[in-house]
């Protein structure tokens, strides 16, 4: 089996047309179909997409070859890291929230904050450490969840600032009453193009 043979096979394994498979490389179906008939090869550029999106080597492709993915396999799921992160996340959302009622202080702020560095550090380490296989998913997964979190506390904090004075990490009435729908139509209008382009990348990736 060439890498001809391999590209065909490793497409019809994955259900997709010629097609398809150029839209998501990056080229035109003619450029498909001549790797697929032997009339030229792919750069290495679209190999290592190609690898990504059939889940095989760089080596395989190219060569037959597959690498031994025993280490791989022994990681962990980058999926459980999306979890350990939005719930940290969501911990520090609550917290410093509860801590604002209660106190009025400042420093809920910083919990806020706090909690969402860590929220995304954690995932962030835990990424580089997971199987490979798992990664884009849990990428894509992350931050569109995640937006919804990371964005909340410094919009209140720049509303809150600029209406109210204060340093709550929440959103207060104030006046003028109308400062208060318009903070949660920016939220809103901010977070959810931020989460269609990303759910658009994820589709386009094959994921």
């Amino acid at each position: 089996m060439n890498i001809a043979d391999r590209i065909q096979n490793l497409r019809k394994i994955k259900g997709i047309s010629q097609e398809e498979l150029a839209d998501k490389v990056g080229v035109s179906r003619q450029a498909v179909s001549k790797w697929e008939s032997e009339q030229s090869i792919p750069d290495l550029d679209k190999v290592i997409i190609m690898s990504e999106l059939f889940d095989v080597t760089t080596d395989y492709i190219l060569k037959g070859i597959e690498s031994p993915r025993q280490d791989d396999e022994k990681k962990a799921d980058a999926l459980i890291f999306v979890i350990v992160g939005t719930v940290l996340n969501f911990m520090g959302l609550a917290i410093s929230a509860v801590v604002w009622y209660e106190e009025q202080v400042a420093g809920a702020l910083m919990i806020g904050l706090i909690f969402l560095a860590l929220g995304c550090m954690v995932f962030g380490v835990g990424f580089l450490g997971s199987a490979q296989r798992t990664r884009r998913r849990a990428k894509y997964s992350f931050w569109a969840i995640n937006i919804w979190l990371l964005c909340f506390i410094p919009l209140s904090f720049v509303y809150n600032v600029l209406f109210s004075g204060t340093t709550a990490p929440y959103p207060l009435p104030v006046q003028p009453l109308v400062a208060f729908p318009v903070f949660w139509l920016v939220y809103i209008a901010i977070c959810l193009s931020v989460t269609i382009v990303i759910l658009r990348k994820r589709k386009s990736s094959g994921i």
